[in-house]
């Protein structure tokens, strides 16, 4: 008959103190604390496998470990032991898993996967997506498994970044976000994409669009512009007026080198690399944009050489003369305006258009040509370069017209007139 062990008590463990050699405290079932001459105390198991071998399971430091808890864990290997399992390996195992788990926290997941997608992004995009990261979702979410994030977690980080006022950024981090995930499942590192669950839960931005005045609320931007030109340095004066005339976008017009200028000829032409369908790393268009400046554009532009010829870009930054201003600087001139929230730099893209339509007349595709939007169309490319040039450089001219005669309330509601 197997031998009769009385159980342990709390009091006996509490009590036993170290020897020159270490020593056995049995429980029963192959459960016993092994007392070290360090003082030490050791809960250990003692197990015999199917194949006859045996071997010995630790359970952690008494008292750090209880005597019940140690007893559980004796109890839960020997289910293991009857099921046929080697508690010694599954425990190996489990480990294991928690240090790949452990391993596999959203920042690190976050950090492959943008490893990953940067061949498909601009250097600026991977750079403003991994700063965002860092900023507003790493802090909060980078240190926890992602297999363990669940919604309520996700939420809450994105509702840190709505109560600064940035709903735009609490939805485009939560698009980041589920990319991640997306990458996780895909790399069987998660189960699950929280994100998609938050429907609902996040406050709505006002609106898709950037803020623009109306071609109705144009004389009275107009004429505030004109007073307010006295406190803006010449060069975001200049700025300010060729986004009025010219209407590209803003990173195309601030970050324009001289080098694309040809005065003597007035001629400009942007290479189709700075485009923002030329940017793109998959399947780029490849096609240069004629901004075809009206003769107060050109004025401008003589004026503004006079300022900053001497640099690489027009609008080179006050601080560092080899890079270009800020993109800041268009929203800055708007706030000393008055225009916070009511005008954006993208705003006069949207003013453009809607003149150039509803007062002038013009085509769509025109329009939309200038605007350097992609055409959609098999042949649209071949129009860029050869259909619309002529009637997109008379259209440009008659638009500059149609502000002079705005700003001096001239203008009238009906067709201004176009190119037949």
């Amino acid at each position: 008959m197997p031998k009769v062990v009385a159980p342990l008590t709390d009091i006996q463990a509490k009590n036993a103190k170290p020897k020159a050699a270490s020593y056995k405290l049995a429980d029963g079932g192959g459960l016993y604390l092994e007392v070290m001459p360090t003082g030490r105390k050791l809960w250990r198991m003692k197990i015999r496998q199917a194949t006859g071998k045996e071997s010995r399971l630790s359970f952690g430091a008494y008292p750090e470990v209880s005597l019940s808890a140690a007893r559980a864990k004796r109890d839960a290997a020997k289910k293991q032991l009857v099921s046929g399992i080697d508690p010694a390996q599954a425990k190996r195992m489990e480990k294991l898993q928690r240090g790949i788990v452990a391993a596999n926290t959203f920042e690190a997941v976050a950090r492959e996967w943008h490893t990953h997608k940067l061949d498909t992004w601009q250097p600026r995009t991977a750079e403003n997506i991994l700063h965002r990261l860092e900023v507003d979702i790493f802090p909060r979410l980078g240190k926890h498994p992602i297999s363990e994030i669940k919604a309520p977690l996700v939420l809450d980080v994105l509702r840190q970044i709505e109560k600064r006022g940035a709903l735009e950024i609490a939805k485009r981090q939560g698009q980041v976000c589920s990319q991640i995930f997306r990458y996780a499942i895909a790399s069987g590192k998660a189960e699950v994409d929280p994100v998609p669950g938050l429907r609902g839960a996040l406050k709505s931005s006002e609106g898709g669009h950037h803020a623009a005045i109306t071609p109705d609320e144009l004389p009275e931007f107009l004429r505030v512009l004109a007073k307010t030109e006295g406190r803006m340095f010449a060069p975001t004066r200049i700025l300010m007026r060729l986004m009025m005339l010219i209407f590209v976008r803003t990173s195309e017009l601030i970050e324009t080198p001289w080098s694309e200028i040809d005065l003597e000829n007035e001629s400009w032409i942007i290479d189709w690399h700075r485009m923002k369908m030329g940017k793109k790393k998959i399947k780029p268009r490849k096609v240069n944009h004629h901004v075809f400046l009206p003769a107060q554009g050109w004025v401008l532009l003589r004026e503004l050489h006079g300022i900053t010829g001497g640099n690489r870009y027009l609008f080179p930054n006050q601080r560092d003369h080899e890079k270009p201003m800020s993109n800041g600087a268009i929203l800055a001139a708007l706030k000393r305006m008055n225009y916070s929230g009511k005008m954006t730099g993208h705003g006069f893209r949207s003013l453009a258009m809607g003149v150039i339509k509803e007062r002038l007349g013009y085509r769509h595709e025109v329009v939309d040509r200038q605007l350097s939007h992609a055409s959609g169309d098999a042949y649209g490319e071949a129009y860029d370069r050869a259909m619309f040039l002529d009637e997109r450089r008379v259209m440009m001219q008659q638009y500059a017209d149609y502000l002079e005669k705005a700003a001096t309330g001239k203008v009238v509601a009906g067709k201004f007139g176009r190119a037949a």
